[in-house]
Order: structure tokens, then sequence, then C-alpha cells
């Protein structure tokens, strides 16, 4: 299998999707089968909200809707929607469980400011 870098140019070219890490896809993947349905993605979204302004909502889903950007980490599928896509463009979802820190956290180079939380965002 070919990776994109093999691909394209040796120019560095940002990423147009949100990347899911290895530890994020396998936690991903245990919660759908956990679920005992195959028809669910993770779908990532920004809706206005939080103290920043922006708020990050991940949550499963079958739908396919207009405009999806859909990225295949190993059998576990990521859905962005195209009004969320440039938000998060080059985001990195990772998953934690240490005493500091548990559940998703999102590394998102688009975001300005992000509040305290870490939930919402501008």
């Amino acid at each position: 299998m070919t990776t994109p870098a093999q691909t394209e140019s040796t120019e560095a070219k940002a990423p147009t999707s949100v990347v899911l890490t290895d530890v994020a896809a396998q936690k991903v993947k245990a919660l759908i089968e956990q679920e005992g349905r195959d028809d669910l993605r993770l779908r990532v979204a920004v809706q206005p909200g939080g103290c920043s302004g922006l708020r990050y909502q991940l949550f499963f889903d079958e739908r396919s809707l207009d405009g999806d950007v859909v990225t295949d980490y190993d059998g576990v599928g990521v859905v962005v929607d195209r009004m969320s896509a440039p938000y998060l463009a080059g985001a990195t979802i990772d998953f934690a469980d240490r005493i500091d820190a548990q559940g998703f956290t999102i590394d998102n180079p688009n975001a300005g400011n992000s509040c305290a939380c870490g939930d919402s965002f501008s």
C-alpha cells in the first residue's frame, strides 16, 4: 500500500481532514463494537457555543450527508461535515486515559484561542 507522501511531490501540504491517532482509533473501534452495530462512524463537528465561541462535538452517526468528508483509519470511519471541515483541517484527535486527562482530546492548529476546559475554541 502506498502512502500519500509517496505519491505526492516533496512539497509539504497541510492535512485537509481530521487525523485520528492509533490509540483513538482503537478506542472508537471498541466503543462501536460495544454498540453492536457495524454501520456507525465517528462524526466530528464544530457548533456555535462554549465560552470561546465554537464547541467540538464527537458522536457516532450512521448518516451520510451531502458534502461530508470521510476518512478511514484502520476500519474506523471519521466523518466531518462540509461546514466544520475548514475549522478541523489538520486537527488531531487522540484518546487519553491518565490521571490528568481522560477521554478524547483534540489538538487543533486552527484554534486561535481555547478555553481552560478545552471544550471550546475560537
